[in-house]
Formats: C-alpha cells, structure tokens, sequence
C-alpha cells in the first residue's frame, strides 16, 4: 500500500487491497485451475457461456433470478464498476466512508464524487435524507447525479445494513431517478447469518439496480482476479449491458480462461467450497470480535462487525495521547498504527472519510498468521485463537491501545 502525498496528505492514489482470507488456497479450486491451465485460448469478454450459468445459479440461491445474457464477468470488481461508470454517465454518489476503489474509477474517467453521510447504525448505505439534500444540492450547482454506488454488507465498516434502512435509501434513490449499483462483495462472509438479514436492492428496485459480485470476497483468492455483474431484465438492462461490454472489450477486460474455470466451479457451491467458506467466516468473525473488544476496552468506538474480515474503528477518543505522539490526523494515524502494530492499518481518508477524523479499517486476516504454515495452523486448529502467532498479534493490538488508553486519562483534566 502506497502512502499519500507527504506534503499536503493530499488525494488518496493509491487505496488498500480488499482484506485478504489469510488462508491456504482451497486444494479443490488449486486442482480446478491446474486442470485449464493448458487452454490457450482466450475467455470471450463478458465471460464464456459455463461462467455466466455458474452464476446464474449463484444468484438464483438467493432469490435473484437471473438469465445468462442479463450477466457479465470480469477480472475484478473494479473492471466492471469503472465499465458501468462509463456506460451510465453523470455524476456518482457514494456514502462516507465507502471502499477505497469505488471512488477513483470514477474520477479516472473525469466524473464528480459526491459522498453522502451514512445513518448511525451502519455504513454502507446513505442516509435517505443526506441523499435527498445532496442530489438537490449537486442539480443546483449544475451537476448531473446518475448513479448511486452502495454496498450493504460494507468496506470498510464491517457492518450489515438492515432491511429497513435500505429500502428508506432505495427509494430515496429511485424517487431520484438515481441508478444503483450494488457492492455485494461481502455478502457470503456474515459473521451470524442466522441472526443477519441481509436485503439485495436488487430485490427491491429490479429494473434499476445492477448487482456487482467481486469473487475475492469469499469465494477465490484475490490474486485470481474474477467478479460478475448481474444486470436488470428488460430493454434498459439490456442496453446497459450492451455499452458495459463495448468498454471492456475496449479495455481487453477478460477473464483469464483457467481463474473462469475456477470461478464458474466456486460459483457453483459445492461441499469443498461451501465447507471452506463457512470455516473461513468462523474463524475470522472469531478475529473481528477480539479485535472489536480490544478497540472497545481501549475507550475508543467501533461498531461490532457483521460480515467480512475488517471492522472500522474511530480513535477520536484517544486524541490527546495520540497527539502527544504526533498524530493528528488520519494518515498520521495510519502511519503510527502500522508501525506498532506490525499490519496494515489503512486510515479514514483512504475511503473517504475526513483526514482529521481519526479512524482506521482493521483486518483480521494479519491476526492469522505471517507464514503459510501459520496460516495452515490456523485453519485447521480449533482453538485457532490461542496459537502463539495469533495471540502475539492480539496482544500487540491490546498492548498498544491500552497504552493510549491511559495516556489519555492521565491527560485529563481534573474534574
């Protein structure tokens, strides 16, 4: 991960990677790809035939009906939203915070960024009226707001939107004329999914929603790099679908033929897969709620995570021990977390969040091991917390926010 400018902390360039598993490659999937690593020939852009069906039914489990000409594959998420972005035109909408990447794919093709605050309960989704008074105001200024970008199950907050707060921001957008794309990278990562709903807009506003799936969120390893985009039925959909294959065949977007095999028999879901993915949301959940706790205890604020490997913690509490070390701001904060930490800690700023407001995204995928034996160790034990490696990584999370802590508190004034 690249630091921002020095000088000014000037635009993010460079965002953070999606948060890694931290695991060993499912052997099935490394044998799967091993299989179509001698076709030479080339994926059709958009994905071959055996891709779009695998995720066809990927969608169809969960109560999207979908046909394969109303689907499209590329190599990764960020391929698919920079196509869309293009195809749709106008200005964006994104909530605050909201992933790293959304944001400069946009700005790459000359299109204003406008960020919407999110409701107290979760990220993810705007606040129904912030969306309202931003639309209002950017049409006022002259702007031209298009397209919406939300994610339910959310980077970087870790959180799950419920039902009732998409469906006020849903219409809210559609009531707009707004088109939506929705993230759902995260969707199978669910920390409780028996105590978690979780709503597509899709399922809400089908003629106006394009859902976007990037495969490293549970299904494969981010460096096999495959996503799907399941687009509305109808002529609208259709034509949308048309102008986003015209820019990734202009990009040479496609997705290599041995990661489609692989992506299609992920897609697919069967028992090693499925196995697998429960496993890994086991294990990490396990992760986010020490690390949630360690952040907590600490006195500074996060809300509890709900789907994926990061949660989102706010520092702003332990302002004055952390300005008494030299930081004050977000890329400060990140710069110092990293360090004593020993992991990545990306600060607010990356993801749009304000540069003086002191939060960071943790992952808990560092927590699981440096080594791939580590990591080996971790999956396969049952007290995978209580490995030395995993202990030595929570300890230092512990250590170096209790420390803060107490600076704080000794920093305050008498009462």
């Amino acid at each position: 991960m690249r630091r921002t400018d020095t000088e000014g902390h000037g635009p993010v360039r460079y965002g953070p990677p999606l948060p890694d598993d931290g695991l060993p490659v499912l052997p099935e999937l490394c044998a799967v790809l091993a299989a179509a690593a001698g076709l030479g020939g080339a994926e059709p852009v958009g994905g071959g035939q055996h891709l779009l069906e695998a995720a066809c039914g990927y969608w169809e489990r969960r109560s999207l009906e979908t046909a394969p000409e109303h689907v499209t594959a590329g190599p990764g998420a960020p391929s698919l939203l920079l196509a869309l972005t293009a195809a749709l035109g106008g200005d964006v909408l994104v909530p605050r915070p909201c992933a790293a990447w959304w944001a400069p794919y946009a700005r790459l093709l000359g299109r204003p960024v406008f960020h919407v605050a999110t409701p107290a309960e979760c990220g993810g989704v705007p606040d129904p009226y912030a969306l309202l008074e931003t639309v209002r105001r950017v049409r006022e200024e002259g702007g031209d707001p298009r397209l919406l970008v939300l994610s339910v199950a959310d980077d970087p907050t870790g959180t799950v939107a419920p039902p009732e707060v998409v469906h006020e921001a849903v219409e809210a957008a559609a009531g707009e004329g707004l088109y939506l794309v929705s993230d759902e990278t995260w969707r199978d990562t669910l920390h409780d999914p028996a105590a978690t709903v979780l709503l597509s807009p899709a399922e809400m506003l089908p003629a106006r929603v394009v859902v976007v799936t990037d495969l490293a969120g549970a299904l494969l390893p981010p460096g096999w790099p495959a996503a799907v985009a399941r687009f509305p039925a109808g002529p609208d959909g259709a034509a949308l679908h048309a102008r986003v294959l015209d820019v990734l065949t202009a990009l040479g977007a496609w997705v290599a033929g041995p990661v489609a095999a692989a992506a299609a028999y992920a897609l697919g879901e069967p028992e090693p897969v499925t196995e697998r993915v429960t496993a890994a949301v086991r294990l990490h959940a396990r992760v986010a709620a020490e690390l949630h706790s360690a952040v907590v205890g600490a006195g500074a604020l996060a809300r509890p995570p709900q789907a994926g490997r990061h949660l989102y913690a706010d520092l702003g509490p332990l302002r004055a021990a952390l300005s008494a070390r030299g930081v004050g701001d977000a890329q400060e904060l990140e710069d110092f977390l990293s360090a004593r930490l020993g992991m990545s800690a990306p600060g607010g700023q990356r993801f749009g969040d304000d540069l003086g407001a002191l939060r960071v995204r943790l992952a808990t995928g560092p927590v699981l091991g440096g080594t791939a034996e580590e990591r080996a160790q971790s999956l396969g034990s049952p007290m995978a917390l209580e490995l030395p490696h995993a202990q030595a990584a929570l300890t230092r999370v512990t250590t170096v926010l209790d420390e803060l802590r107490d600076d704080a508190r000794r920093r305050e004034p008498p009462r």
